[in-house]
């Protein structure tokens, strides 16, 4: 049957508009890097928020915002929430989403039904999207072990300002090293689907069964700079010419295997001037894919011919992969009880695999994880024009209530 919850649509848009004003852009979309002043303005907000609604609030060593609700009986918490951070000029669905959905489905069960028998924290995770810093899922990672705080602070952004230093600029981030949880039960995430396979579908909530490996590359060629004018074609060793051709094979080989992606998202070219033949190009690739073993085999294919391509064209092809997150399988019991939500409130939905990456992919790895879509109109993400309708919000937040009353209360 029906939930008896009355979720007001409004409020979910009202508190996702007010996170959004933290970072703001022209465009109407949100930029909030890692610890820049958007980031620093937003966290503070949400531990205001957090401790308004009752809960009790801190920060850890690296700026992951946590809110608990102490359960009556002892053992290890329950936590839900998202990332804050966003790409440049993002949308305000993403992440964001998962940690307004969470304060609020955590405060309307508190002033329900009280405090819960196991202890639920709400998390707003310092960072997940890699857009400042070479480094993706810095909040999760850092919380299960996956990166260790000392090496990851050496890091750099394009203003060449160590990721250290931006962190020691966060007066309010404590100074420890006590980052990794050992008293998780489970991770919930709640997230727009960012594809338009629920929308297309006309399916109001996702489960997700896998979420797909990630590999990201940065690729420098290196040839030769000479005269536009003077250097015949087949004396050049033109990077920007071999780069566009490896990018093309690597797209070309990519639309041959199936559910296989992969990405040239960035391109630099030095000396970058229109006379002169550049000598340096830099590019990205991101790869991604739900079977390791496929991602795998894609990835020595194509690099074997970028370096084939390099030895003929007397140029040097160097390739620096930055990122490498598994496929990872979402909790089965646990999904068999969002399932169940689902169906006790008759909405539509879908088992489905999960493109892009998240928070819930790491924590898979180390805990109990769920991971649950509610649609994208037109499937638009990291733009201004991200959009999921309200009621569509609403039942993703009456979900996450029941579920987390089920497994808490």
């Amino acid at each position: 049957m029906k939930t008896s919850i009355q979720v007001n649509e409004q409020e979910i848009d009202n508190w996702l508009r007010w996170l959004s004003d933290y970072g703001r852009s022209e465009e109407g979309g949100v930029t909030r890097l890692l610890y820049d002043e958007s980031w620093a303005e937003a966290q503070t907000a949400l531990k205001d928020r957090m401790e308004q609604i009752g809960l009790s609030a801190r920060f850890d060593g690296v700026g992951n915002l946590f809110g608990r609700l102490e359960g009556t009986e002892s053992g290890n918490a329950i936590l839900t929430g998202s990332h804050v951070d966003t790409v440049v000029n993002g949308g305000i669905y993403d992440g964001g989403f998962g940690i307004i959905a969470s304060l609020l489905a955590v405060g309307y069960l508190f002033e329900k039904y009280g405090k819960p028998k196991k202890t639920i924290e709400v998390v707003s995770l310092c960072e997940e999207e890699g857009s400042r810093f070479p480094l993706a899922f810095w909040g999760s990672g850092s919380i299960t072990g996956k990166y260790q705080k000392d090496e990851s602070l050496l890091l750099f952004d394009s203003a060449n300002i160590s990721m250290s230093k931006a962190l020691n600029n966060i007066s309010f981030i404590p100074d420890s090293d006590n980052l990794l949880r050992k008293d998780i039960d489970c991770f919930i995430e709640l997230h727009i689907e960012q594809g338009a396979v629920l929308e297309k579908e006309q399916k109001s909530i996702g489960l997700v069964s896998h979420i797909v490996g990630q590999r990201r590359f940065t690729i420098k060629v290196t040839g030769e700079s000479n005269h536009a004018g003077t250097t015949p074609m087949p004396y050049r060793k033109d990077s920007l010419h071999i780069a566009s051709q490896l990018i093309v094979h690597a797209l070309d080989k990519a639309s041959t295997i199936n559910s296989l992606v992969a990405t040239a998202g960035s391109i630099t070219a030095s000396p970058n001037v229109p006379n002169v033949i550049p000598n340096e190009v830099v590019f990205t690739l991101d790869v991604r894919h739900h079977d390791e073993e496929i991602i795998q085999q894609y990835c020595e294919n194509i690099f074997n011919y970028f370096k084939e391509i390099g030895a003929q064209k007397g140029a040097a092809v160097e390739i620096d992969q930055w990122l490498d997150v598994k496929p990872v399988e979402m909790n089965k019991e646990l999904t068999r009880i969002a399932e169940e939500v689902v169906k006790e409130n008759e909405l539509s939905y879908k088992t489905m695999t999960s493109g892009a990456g998240h928070d819930a992919q790491v924590f898979g790895t180390y805990c109990k994880t769920v991971l649950l879509f509610v649609p994208s109109v037109n499937g638009i993400s990291h733009s201004p024009l991200e959009y999921t309708n309200k009621h569509d919000l609403k039942n993703g937040v009456t979900v996450l209530i029941e579920l987390l009353h089920k497994l808490a209360y």
